[in-house]
C-alpha cells in the first residue's frame, strides 16, 4: 500500500471494510477479525487512532505471531495476511467462505464501521434468511462504468461525504467497497453511481402518492423517483415538504418561527430507513410514501431481522454495506438511534406516538396535528410585538437551491451548479437573488464561510 493510499483511507475514515486501532488489543482484535470475515472482508490498520492520527505501532515478529495465532484459534479459522505501511501494522482479511465464524468472544457481524455481537441464533438466521449473499454486496453484470455509470453521481457523493480525489477513480471504489475484485461493481454501487436505477434494479424506485382524504379513493398527486438512492432520498423528501403544512410558531416575546407540522427529523428517519434497511430482493414492492389528510405512512418491504422486544434498542441491517454508504454521505448518524429520534421528535413536537408495524412489510405511520394541536403549537402572538416582514416567496428552482443550501451550508457554487445541472454564472445570479429576497445569507468569506437559510 502506498502513502497516498493510505491517506485516503485515514481520511475516508472507518467504515464497513475499514477498522482503525490506535494500539494491539487481543479480544478486541479478535472481534474484529470474525466480524469482517462474517461480513465481505477488509482490513484492520493498528497504529492508526478513530480520529485518523497516526499513532504509529512497533510491527515485531512477535507481534505479527500472535495475531495470526488469534485469527487461526477463530471457530472456524480464518486465514489473514499481515503488511506494514510506515509505522502502520496492517491486518487483511478476505471475505470468509464458510459464515459464521466466532471468537471466544461470541458472534461478530460489521454493520456500517461498527463491529455488532450476535447471539448464534441471530447470526445463523441471518445468514440463512439473507442466504448468506447480501443484495447490496452481489455483484451486478449488467451495469459497468461504460453501462449506467454516472461521474456527476460520484462527484455528488464525495462531497456530502467530504472526500477528496487523492488516488485515482478506481481506487476510490475499491477502497469504499463497491467495486469488486474483478472490477465488476456491487448492487450498492448502482443504486448509488447509476443515472437511471430502474434499469438495472427496477425494485428501487421510491414512489410517492398525496391522498384526497383518509383513504386511497382519490389521488391528487404522484411521482415515482428512480435515479441514483441520494437524489432519490432528496426528491422524496421535496415531495414531503411541498405536500406538508407550514406552521408559524411563537416563542416568547421573539420573532415566529416556521416548522413543519410533522418534525423534518422524524420524516428523514423514516425515509433513511426505508431505503437503508429495505428487503432489496423482494422485486415486488417498492419504497412507498403514502400522504393522507390526518397521516404520513412509509413503508418498504422486508421486516424485522432482529427480535421484536430489541427493536428500539439494536439495529441490524440487510443491507450493511449500503449503509456503511449512507453513514459516509452523512444521512446516518449513529447505529440504532433512529426510532429514538423519530419517537423523540413527535413527542417534543407534541404530536401522537409513531405507529410501527412489523410483517413482511416494515410501516411507519406517522400522524398529522388536528386542529387542536396546531392551535397548541402555534401558540399566541405578543400585541405587543409588530409582526415581521415575511420575505419573498422562492420560485421553484430557488426552493430546490435553498433546500440543497439547508442540507450542507458549506457547499460550494460550483457544487450547487453540479446538483441541479446549472452553469456557475446561473447559480451565481439566482444566490444574489435569494439574498435580495431575504431567503439567504452568506456567513464568512467567499472561502472558508457558510450559508445561511433564513427560510
Amino acid at each position: 500500500m502506498n502513502k497516498k493510499e493510505l491517506e485516503f483511507i485515514i481520511q475516508n475514515g472507518e467504515g464497513i471494510k475499514t477498522e482503525f486501532k490506535e494500539s494491539f488489543d487481543s479480544k478486541n482484535i479478535a472481534k474484529e477479525i470474525v466480524a469482517l470475515a462474517n461480513s465481505e472482508g477488509g482490513k484492520i490498520f493498528i497504529g492508526i487512532s478513530d480520529l485518523g492520527e497516526i499513532k504509529g505501532v512497533k510491527a515485531t515478529n512477535k507481534l505479527k505471531s500472535e495475531i495470526q495465532d488469534i485469527a487461526r484459534n477463530c471457530d472456524p479459522p480464518i486465514t489473514i495476511t499481515i503488511k506494514e505501511a510506515s509505522t502502520v501494522l496492517i491486518i487483511n482479511i478476505e471475505e470468509g467462505i464458510n459464515k459464521p465464524y466466532r471468537c471466544s468472544a461470541g458472534f461478530f457481524l460489521r454493520q456500517g464501521a461498527n463491529s455488532q455481537k450476535l447471539s448464534t441464533e441471530e447470526i445463523r438466521g441471518f445468514f440463512n434468511k439473507e442466504r448468506k449473499i447480501l443484495f447490496d454486496e452481489a455483484t451486478n453484470t449488467q451495469f459497468s462504468f461504460q453501462n449506467g455509470f454516472d461521474k456527476k453521481k460520484l462527484d455528488n457523493f464525495l462531497s456530502f461525504a467530504k472526500i477528496s480525489r487523492v488516488i485515482p477513480e478506481r481506487d476510490i471504489l475499491k477502497n469504499i467497497g463497491i467495486l469488486a475484485d474483478n472490477g465488476k461493481f456491487k448492487n450498492a454501487g448502482v443504486l448509488f453511481f447509476c443515472k437511471n436505477v430502474s434499469q438495472f434494479i427496477p425494485q428501487a424506485v421510491v414512489a410517492c402518492v398525496l391522498y384526497k382524504g383518509k383513504d386511497k379513493t382519490y389521488i391528487i398527486d404522484k411521482k415515482d423517483f428512480d435515479e441514483d438512492i441520494l437524489s432519490n432520498y432528496e426528491n422524496s423528501m421535496k415531495f414531503l415538504y411541498t405536500n406538508l403544512k407550514i406552521i408559524y410558531r411563537i416563542e416568547g416575546s421573539g420573532p415566529r418561527k416556521e416548522v413543519f407540522e410533522v418534525p423534518k427529523e422524524s420524516l428523514k428517519e423514516c425515509l433513511i430507513n426505508a431505503l437503508a434497511h429495505r428487503d432489496y430482493l423482494e422485486k415486488g414492492a417498492r419504497v412507498q410514501i403514502d400522504i393522507f389528510d390526518d397521516r404520513i405512512e412509509i413503508s418498504n418491504p422486508g421486516g424485522l431481522i432482529i427480535k421484536e422486544k430489541e427493536f428500539g434498542k439494536r439495529s441490524l441491517s440487510r443491507n450493511p454495506l449500503l449503509f456503511s454508504l449512507m453513514q459516509k454521505a452523512d444521512l446516518v448518524e449513529q447505529v440504532g438511534s433512529g426510532i429514538n429520534r423519530i419517537m423523540e421528535a413527535m413527542k417534543k413536537a407534541g404530536l401522537k406516538a409513531p405507529v410501527f408495524e412489523f410483517g413482511k412489510f416494515f410501516a411507519v405511520t406517522l400522524f398529522r396535528p388536528n386542529e387542536d394541536e396546531i392551535s397548541k403549537i402555534v401558540g399566541k402572538y405578543s400585541p405587543q410585538k409588530t409582526p415581521q416582514k415575511t420575505p419573498q416567496k422562492p420560485t421553484r428552482l430557488e426552493g430546490e437551491m435553498l433546500y440543497i443550501i439547508s442540507t450542507n451550508s458549506a457547499i460550494t457554487r460550483d457544487e450547487i451548479a453540479l446538483r441541479l445541472k446549472l452553469s456557475p454564472e446561473t447559480v451565481k445570479e439566482y444566490l444574489a437573488k435569494l439574498k435580495e429576497k431575504g431567503l439567504l445569507k452568506r456567513i464568512g468569506p467567499d472561502k472558508g464561510g457558510h450559508w445561511e437559510a433564513t427560510k
